[in-house]
């Protein structure tokens, strides 16, 4: 069976603090590029051979606006590329990040939204599916717009299988993939350095 993993990077990343959190680690010391991704998959999936493993991430840019945090979020997501590609990982950069700014308890604050890292996800899910390039389609996001996507290539005999978070499961993926299978917060704490 031809397999392939697809992990949506921002809120993977944002799952797994959330999980190591919710665990009582202090979320600035989590050291989360340096994660252990293929253990934690070995982990999740032991029965299952992966053919191809990819991890999108959204494109970075230096904004002056803030520059202290854009090199800090540069440096990190380096980082986090050359530890996934050495653990064999296709790093795929797809939208980008913008920087916007929202009113928190009435003073100004600038956050980053990621955009355009599902589309670019979605698409080659459908286009494996149209060239008949995998049979099994293993996806590590909990956005619940991916659906589409996902019914789309169901329709073509491709097994979908959503790899969540335990802590808090997207309902919407568990009911259009063929199954669920979640990462434990134990495996989380196993292969995240904690600094």
């Amino acid at each position: 069976m031809r397999a392939q993993l697809f992990i949506d990077g921002e809120n993977f990343i944002y799952k797994i603090e959330d999980s190591l959190v919710k665990q009582g680690v202090v979320k600035h010391k989590i050291n989360v590029e340096n994660i252990n991704l293929k253990k934690l998959i070995e982990l999740a999936l032991p029965d299952i051979t992966i053919e191809k493993s990819n991890y999108y991430a959204a494109k970075l840019q230096f904004h002056k606006e803030s520059p202290a945090k854009s090199k800090e979020l540069i440096l990190k997501q380096r980082i986090l590329k050359t530890n996934l590609e050495r653990q064999g990982f296709n790093f795929i950069l797809a939208g980008n990040v913008r920087p916007q700014v929202v009113k928190v308890d009435g003073k100004s604050k600038t956050i980053f939204k990621e955009k355009g890292v599902d589309v670019r996800l979605a698409v080659d899910l459908v286009a494996l599916s149209c060239d008949k390039s995998i049979d099994l389609a293993i996806l590590c996001s909990s956005d619940s717009d991916l659906q589409p996507a996902i019914s789309e290539i169901r329709k073509r005999g491709i097994e979908v299988i959503y790899l969540g978070f335990e802590n808090n499961p997207n309902k919407g993926l568990t009911y259009t993939t063929n199954r669920t299978i979640l990462f434990r917060n134990s495996e989380i704490l196993q292969v995240v350095p904690v600094r």
